[in-house]
């Protein structure tokens, strides 16, 4: 028996290693391919379903797929609906493994070809260790020891099944059968891949250990267990991450749901099927039809289902940041009226400043800011280029000369709140180069001028009834002459190796921004100023927002960037403050101090 248990592990452990190094292997050596091929099929939804389960049945892993689909999601790639496809085609994809385990079954020497693939895969990877043929070796490596293992274990059930009275493992009724389905279902939890959980009930089954109908319903406990995956990968995950898992999560418990409903039919309609298409009366064969049978029947189901579940998610798992990024008063109806459709975008400009303006406040305030502060970034650049695209668009109506000045002038507040934004998320990503320069020469200096930029932030409020730009300039020369007096300290301690080299053009950099954040939200204060227009409140209702249109969770103007009017018209609101704009500071400090 300990034997049969050393070869079970064994076994086991070698069909892991297998998935890992093929999994890895081909991300690495054709990662951009397969990436290519996910982003750019997906024009329709079926192109969708295609791509995603041929890339799966070349990674032979659905979660590294779905992942992946996440990542596009998020980076703008993909929309949420196209997305559905990948997740429906990497179920589909997934059922490859099942074939494998049918091909390993039939009588040939799995050593034939295993072997040579093992020992053709690590000469590639010693022959060309630092190249991507290293890693392509790694897969080709992991194909054959997927065959070994599974020969391994077949053997393993082969000699269980003699030395046991395989009887008892039959269900016994219908209790019997979800017995087995959470069997199927812990066994994929336990290893965190479904191609292990199916390859351990083909062979059983293979090997006489289980019954037909017995390893039917494992074969859907794993089915549904591959879900544990993405769940546990969009823990703290973004609202668009914790969609598609959603999604995944849908259609593997409705196609789970059917298929054990419809057991008796389906595996009676596998029987005669398998008989038509002349593939031979063996369990291994038998269960691989019935796994991609019923995950094709789930795509058949939900097919129809995926505009509304689309809707349903995207009305769901949303953040308050996500429900910022959604304009409040920009409405295309009003295009055709400039003079509504200008006082909307004011509007909408108003309520952006404030939200920049405080969520930089918070960001200089704030020792560790919280995860909400780190989505508003994502959620204000995209609100930002819905501004953008809404005066674009007001751009190419029939728009007054006369009004003209008054677009250009809040192209330009765009302008300047888009790169606070920016700035703010670049100051969060430089958090620890700052705070490892926080030593006993330099703390007094940063944090009063941390401090200085906070106050100057919360004066930049064109609805402030003291709200002076003379007074602006003043305070923002008395901050230049303080960021350069602190440059200046910090220089002088890193050359006496009181400050830490490695973060100091890090940290410079960072406390720079801080001083150009000041400026821009400065100037687009003036110019809120001079349209007349007062900041709205941003509070938004607690919850997450519905989509208005468009795509589901993607706000109305949403879409492909534009570029701004290229030049002021006649009639531009003229800066308030007197004199040239102020200049940007200079760029980053090199290591031996030299820098402006």
């Amino acid at each position: 028996m300990f034997e049969l248990a050393g070869m079970f592990l064994g076994g086991l452990g070698l069909f892991l290693l297998a998935v890992a190094m093929i999994t890895d292997g081909l991300k690495l050596s054709a990662g951009e391919a397969l990436r290519g091929i996910l982003a750019s099929s997906t024009r329709t939804r079926l192109r969708g379903v295609l791509s995603g389960a041929l890339v799966t049945a070349l990674v032979q892993s659905s979660s590294a797929v779905t992942v992946a689909t996440i990542g596009f999601v998020n980076a703008g790639l993909l929309s949420l609906g196209q997305s559905f496809g990948i997740v429906y085609g990497a179920n589909i994809g997934t059922t490859m493994t099942g074939w494998i385990v049918a091909a390993v079954g039939f009588s040939f020497k799995v050593e034939a070809f295993a072997l040579p693939l093992v020992g053709a895969g690590m000469l590639l990877r010693l022959l060309r260790p630092t190249s991507r043929f290293a890693a392509f070796g790694e897969a080709i490596a992991g194909f054959g020891l997927f065959f070994i293992g599974i020969d391994v274990l077949q053997e393993a059930f082969a000699a269980f099944a003699l030395s046991v009275d395989v009887a008892g493992f039959a269900p016994q009724g219908g209790l019997g059968l979800v017995l087995y389905v959470l069997l199927g279902f812990a066994m994929t939890v336990l290893t965190q891949s479904s191609s292990a959980a199916l390859a351990l009930t083909l062979t059983a089954a293979g090997g006489g250990v289980l019954a037909l109908n017995a390893a039917a319903a494992m074969v859907i406990g794993a089915n549904v267990g591959t879900t544990s995956t993405a769940a546990l990968a969009v823990i703290g995950a973004t609202p668009n991450a914790r969609r598609v898992a959603a999604a995944h999560v849908c259609f593997n418990l409705l196609t789970g749901g059917v298929a054990l409903l419809l057991l008796p039919l389906m595996l009676l309609a596998v029987d005669r099927g398998g008989a038509a298409l002349g593939l031979a009366a063996i369990p291994t064969v038998a269960l691989a039809l019935f796994h991609t049978s019923f995950n094709i029947l789930g795509v058949a189901l939900m097919w129809p289902l995926t505009p509304w579940l689309a809707r349903f998610l995207a009305r769901h798992f949303g953040t308050r940041a996500e429900g910022l990024a959604l304009p409040q008063y920009l409405d295309r109806n009003v295009l055709g009226t400039p003079d509504l459709a200008l006082r909307a975008l004011c509007l909408e400009l108003a309520r952006a400043s404030e939200l920049v303006r405080s969520r930089s406040i918070e960001i200089m305030s704030a020792e560790a800011p919280a995860r909400e502060v780190v989505e508003q970034g994502m959620a204000l650049e995209s609100l930002v280029e819905a501004v953008e695209t809404f005066a674009t668009d007001l751009g190419a109506t029939r728009l007054p000369d006369d009004r003209r000045g008054e677009l250009t002038n809040a192209l330009r507040i765009n302008t300047y709140l888009e790169e606070v934004t920016r700035l703010g998320s670049a100051l969060l990503d430089a958090r620890d180069d700052v705070e490892a320069v926080l030593r006993a020469p330099v703390l007094p200096r940063v944090t009063a001028f941390q401090a200085g930029i906070v106050d100057y932030l919360r004066a930049c409020d064109p609805a402030a009834p003291g709200f002076s730009g003379e007074t602006l300039d003043a305070n923002y020369d008395a901050l230049r002459e303080q960021w350069h007096d602190l440059k200046a300290v910090m220089l002088e301690a890193a050359a006496r190796h009181q400050l830490p080299v490695g973060s100091l053009n890090a940290a410079l950099e960072a406390l720079r921004g801080c001083l150009r954040m000041a400026e821009q939200l400065a100037k687009a204060a003036e110019r809120l100023r001079a349209l007349g227009v007062e900041a709205p409140s941003p509070v938004l209702p607690a919850g997450p927002q519905p989509a208005q249109s468009g795509e589901p969770g993607e706000g109305p103007w949403e879409g492909p960037r534009k570029e701004p009017t290229p030049e002021a018209e006649p009639g531009v609101a003229a800066e308030t403050r007197p004199g040239p704009e102020r200049q940007p500071e200079p760029g980053p400090e090199t290591k031996d101090g030299a820098g402006a």
